[in-house]
């Protein structure tokens, strides 16, 4: 993989990956408990960098980008196997956000 990618493109990808190095996919639940152990990676990351905890003396320090990138993958396997369309998803949840908040945010007094 290299260059820009689409969301449609990476799903590809990492559905070919998953069959050709990955054997076959987690199963559903499998994966949920690997996006939450991602997902309370990143969590440690940025409790640690912007919040009050610190890094333990003998921490292994990660890449928050690679952490994120680790959620994504999980979730990308998610939606493949369960036939989500990740493009279609993004797009109609970015609609219903810009309906239901196009105002809500600017009108809100604590954001000023």
């Amino acid at each position: 993989m290299s260059g820009e990618i689409t969301v449609r493109e990476y799903q590809r990808e990492v559905d070919e990956w998953i069959r050709e190095v990955g054997v076959r996919y987690f199963s559903e639940l499998t994966n949920l408990a690997q996006l939450v152990e991602e997902v309370g990676e990143v969590a440690r990351i940025m409790s640690r960098t912007y919040g009050e905890q610190s890094f333990k003396g003998d921490e292994n320090r990660r890449e928050l980008g690679d952490e994120l990138a680790d959620v994504f993958f999980v979730l990308t396997c998610i939606a493949n196997q369960t036939g989500v369309d990740l493009t279609e998803v993004l797009r109609k949840n970015f609609e219903k956000k810009t309906l239901r908040d196009g105002k809500r945010h600017a009108d809100n007094p604590k954001l000023r």
